[in-house]
């Protein structure tokens, strides 16, 4: 569905001196420095495939979404969705996909809801029958109806995103790119949202890429994650192929009967971490530790031979760890690329 081929994207900046006299010399004399927001990108996503498109700001995932929806003109490589070069057939383009950019609407700002979905069916010339149905089956999972005589400027934040999702899927597009769809959602609004898109996909196998810094969104909704890293792709595969070569952190979160003298066992020095205690929870004690080192059993067996355990929790390490970890080191040489078929 979608083919990238060493995609990339530069712009030319012009930069000046400060003050007056740098505005006066920048009349006549231009100094330009050239940004690469994007460095050779290559990736293909098949039809029906939900991936999250994770990298930290400014990394490129905005610009690269510009070049797939056509919006930007690539400056080198190739790029092909469904089949079709986005920037150089943008109409035919834009009628085979679907967008909610977190900060953009495409709803009609002044009007009720309604009368713009009204506008988009004849925009994406939708059949009366199936634009009946389509947005039948959206005002009932998205809890529509009480806002689609409201006009979009006076919905709340949570209410717009809901609407715009909506607007997003009206045409049953074959790929929908999500920008931030869920950025200031609270938790009820943000369940609602994931669920909808994968009905979505399930019912008509739409391919969604989705960009977003909440990754319980990318954990709940997609297969697969590509990171992207200063332009450049450093990470593209399985969630649980980068939870087993990352994800060997873990924590034990042990209840003690007595903790008031807890110290870590000699045995443990080397391969494990006492976490500090929160005040309002001094009979637990969290243990950190990489399963490389040392088994979470061995580690639990040796606790219980020095000390007597009312209970015990092990926590598995999230994602937003693993991924925090990767951004932070810049382990661009240290991910190994899962290749997917």
């Amino acid at each position: 569905m979608i083919e990238v081929k060493d995609l990339a994207k530069h712009y030319k900046i012009a930069k000046r001196d400060p003050g007056l006299r740098g505005a006066v010399k920048s009349l006549f004399y231009r100094k330009y420095e050239t940004k690469e927001a994007v460095k050779g990108i290559s990736l293909t996503i098949n039809a029906g495939e939900m991936v999250g498109y994770i990298g930290a700001n400014g990394a490129g995932k905005s610009t690269t979404i510009k070049m797939l929806t056509g919006i930007l003109t690539p400056t080198s490589g190739e790029v092909k969705v469904n089949g079709i070069v986005p920037y150089e057939n943008r109409k035919q383009n834009a009628s085979h996909i679907g967008a909610v950019f977190g900060q953009r609407t495409q709803l009609f700002w002044d009007i009720p809801v309604r009368e713009s979905y009204e506008l988009l069916k004849h925009i994406y010339e939708i059949p009366q029958k199936q634009y009946e149905e389509t947005l039948a089956e959206f005002v009932d999972v998205l809890h529509l109806e009480p806002l689609l005589g409201i006009p979009v400027r006076q919905l709340s934040l949570g209410q717009k995103m809901r609407c715009e999702l909506a607007a997003a899927f009206l045409h049953r597009p074959k790929v929908v790119y999500l920008d931030e769809p869920t950025i200031g959602l609270d938790v009820a609004v943000k369940v609602r949202i994931r669920s909808f898109i994968k009905q979505m996909n399930a019912r008509y196998g739409t391919t969604v890429l989705l960009t977003t810094h909440d990754m319980q969104d990318i954990e709940e909704i997609c297969q697969r994650i590509i990171i992207i890293d200063d332009g450049r792709v450093i990470y593209d595969g399985s969630i649980q192929n980068i939870k087993s070569q990352f994800g060997d952190k873990r924590v034990i979160h042990f209840e003690l009967e007595n903790s008031d003298d807890f110290a870590l066992p000699q045995e443990l020095a080397h391969v494990a971490q006492l976490m500090p205690r929160e005040e309002e929870e001094l009979h637990k004690i969290s243990i950190t530790f990489s399963s490389r080192d040392i088994s979470g059993a061995e580690l639990i067996s040796i606790i219980m031979n020095h000390y007597t355990v009312a209970d015990l929790t092990i926590a598995d390490p999230k994602i937003e760890t693993i991924v925090e970890e990767i951004y932070g080191k810049g382990m661009k040489k240290e991910v190994h690329h899962e290749e997917v078929h």
